[in-house]
């Protein structure tokens, strides 16, 4: 059984004008231990499928059908209060922007303590003890000293660290990493990645690691699943993903990341057009409109997601091979 398990999931928001069908039948799992990317551009639906397993939705937002399961556990339609032990103790999430999720009028040893409160039957000083342990588990200088001091007194990078150290602090089962790095400079992006992919490995925790960063996936996750408008495009082990993607959207996010050896004069490429608007998604292959290869065909029906192995699937009637080199093709008309 895996750890978390999601069929045909549909996560919509309601707005004045209709619906938005923010995640429209996405379907994934990751086993105990397992580190699993989530990619695809903003807007693409990654974050929402994240929130949707903590049931965080914005205004609006609510799961129109599906099923989530956390070691067997049915999430869709647990009552608010049962889902308040999930989140916290077999569920967590690190924020995008730290700034913003940390709390500027409590002192970091006081909001990661009451996190420990509220899950485990312990006195204050206990759950003090236990902020001091994380803050040094995740690398914070003097992590005793620092659980006085207040969001403020502390760099981006630090700030950071308070948020996984308090993701960590009950020991959950799945930790969701929502662009961890997002706001981060280089440096310290490397620094937070790293520090994630030590944990894991020590704490044997599985991680959901959704950011727009192909190279942050490269090396630090088993599998990745490429989301495009809502829906699971592609999806295989890393390493299979860079040496033979199969689908055109991932090979476009591919040839988008700088390479050391291209020419200065030579631009970026950038996938031409935008995606589709989600209230009113078409019948057809969403990715079609930007797409160099579409035919009749993709204009007609939308493709399944299946492939040649059960571990590499893609969702494309003309999927590319290893010898195709789009940063080298015509852009689409």
């Amino acid at each position: 059984m895996a750890l978390l398990e999601i069929k045909d999931l549909k996560t919509y928001i309601r707005q004045r004008k209709g619906e938005v069908r923010a995640v429209d039948g996405v379907s994934l799992y990751i086993e105990e231990g397992e580190t699993l990317g989530l990619v695809g551009e903003s807007g693409c639906g990654k974050t929402m499928t994240g929130m949707s397993i903590m049931h965080l939705l914005p205004p609006g937002g609510y799961i129109a059908g599906g099923s989530i399961q956390i070691a067997g556990r049915e999430l869709v339609g647990m009552p608010e209060r049962e889902l308040r032990t999930v989140r916290g103790n077999d569920v967590a999430v690190i924020f995008q922007d730290p700034m913003t999720s940390l709390n500027p009028t409590m002192s970091l040893g006081n909001q990661i303590a009451e996190m420990v409160r509220i899950h485990r039957k312990v006195s204050k000083k206990e759950a003090l003890d236990r902020a001091a342990e994380v803050l040094g588990l995740v690398g914070m200088p003097n992590p005793k000293e620092r659980l006085k001091d207040f969001p403020h007194q502390l760099s981006g990078g630090l700030r950071q660290r308070v948020m996984i150290a308090m993701a960590l602090s009950c020991d959950p089962k799945l930790l969701i990493a929502d662009e961890p790095t997002t706001a981060l400079d280089v440096t310290i992006q490397l620094q937070i990645l790293e520090l994630l992919y030590s944990l894991k490995q020590r704490l044997r925790m599985a991680v959901l690691l959704i950011t727009h960063d192909m190279g942050v996936i490269a090396g630090r996750a088993d599998r990745v699943n490429v989301m495009y408008a809502g829906k699971i495009v592609e999806t295989a082990p890393t390493a299979d993903l860079f040496e033979s993607m199969r689908h055109p959207y991932t090979e476009a996010l591919l040839a988008s990341i700088p390479r050391l050896d291209q020419a200065t004069d030579v631009a970026l490429y950038s996938i031409p057009g935008l995606p589709p608007d989600l209230s009113h998604p078409p019948d057809w292959c969403r990715f079609q409109p930007r797409c160099q290869y579409a035919t009749a065909r993709c204009r007609e029906e939308e493709p399944r997601l299946e492939g040649d192995t059960p571990e590499h699937q893609f969702a494309c009637f003309n999927p590319v091979g290893r010898a195709s080199h789009l940063h080298q093709a015509a852009p689409v008309g």
